[in-house]
């Protein structure tokens, strides 16, 4: 049978699914991914999001992640893998997606139960009385930029490096990977802890994985049961077609 059709199979009979997306699927939506010969630390200081490094060079590092985070990547969209995972959902398929991603781009794309495990590039946060802001309601143009209520320095809402995952992101993310019995991998090589223990948990409590990305990955050759090698966009394209003749015969209505 077609790995596609039987990846289908496994997430047509899976009580509770769960996606899991890393980097590689917002690639196509014009986003880099940080690591790699094309990756955003070729190009940029890691320190920046060094949580120390920002506390003491607040304008520094704000100058290079205004630069990154709000001017280049505020005009991006969903591409067609987003969407599909939100046609998932709708169609009672897929229970929540687990992104490592801060690029918001699920939620745009109609994903309703979404766990940010790494925070969102979306809101900002005062490091003085942790009161959070929309990063569009907030002036950049002054760096760094102060909470309108107590003055404190802003930053982004997103785990920085040797700040701990928010504890509701990663207890939910437990949760959901302890109990599901299918976890879609998408986009992803297994290489950034403590997210990349996500998939070993759900594998361990007898979960089906099934994994898209271009290229082998930490998890392809240990707990992938299914490995479905190609670009986000164009394996969703494949599952969809694939879920479409699962059901053929079924009253299912997935289009």
């Amino acid at each position: 049978m077609d790995e596609y059709l039987k990846a289908a199979q496994i997430i047509k009979t899976s009580k509770k699914t769960i996606a899991f997306t890393g980097a590689g699927i917002s690639v196509e939506s014009g986003i880099p991914t940080f690591r790699g010969v094309d990756g955003l630390w070729s190009k940029y200081d890691p320190k920046i999001l060094d949580i120390d490094y920002f506390l003491q060079n607040p304008k520094k590092s704000w100058e290079k992640i205004k630069e990154i985070f709000y001017d280049y990547m505020q005009n991006v969209k969903p591409n067609f893998a987003h969407f599909f995972l939100a046609k998932l959902e709708k169609e009672k398929l897929l229970d929540a997606v687990i992104t490592q991603n801060i690029d918001n781009l699920h939620q745009e794309a109609g994903s309703k139960n979404v766990i940010e495990f790494h925070g969102t590039a979306k809101k900002l946060i005062c490091m003085n009385c942790y009161k959070t802001y929309e990063s569009d309601s907030i002036d950049l143009t002054e760096l760094p930029p102060i909470c309108p209520k107590c003055l404190g320095l802003l930053k982004p809402n997103f785990v920085f490096f040797k700040e701990p995952i928010p504890k509701k992101a990663l207890e939910s993310s437990l949760e959901l990977a302890q109990n599901c019995e299918c976890m879609i991998v998408i986009g992803t090589t297994g290489e950034i802890m403590p997210a990349s223990e996500i998939p070993k948990i759900a594998k361990l409590n007898g979960a089906k994985i099934i994994e898209i990305n271009i290229e082998k990955s930490n998890y392809t050759h240990t707990i992938t049961d299914i490995f479905l090698q190609n670009r986000a966009t164009i394996a969703s394209k494949e599952l969809k077609n694939a879920l479409r003749i699962q059901n053929e015969n079924s009253n299912s209505n997935f289009k």
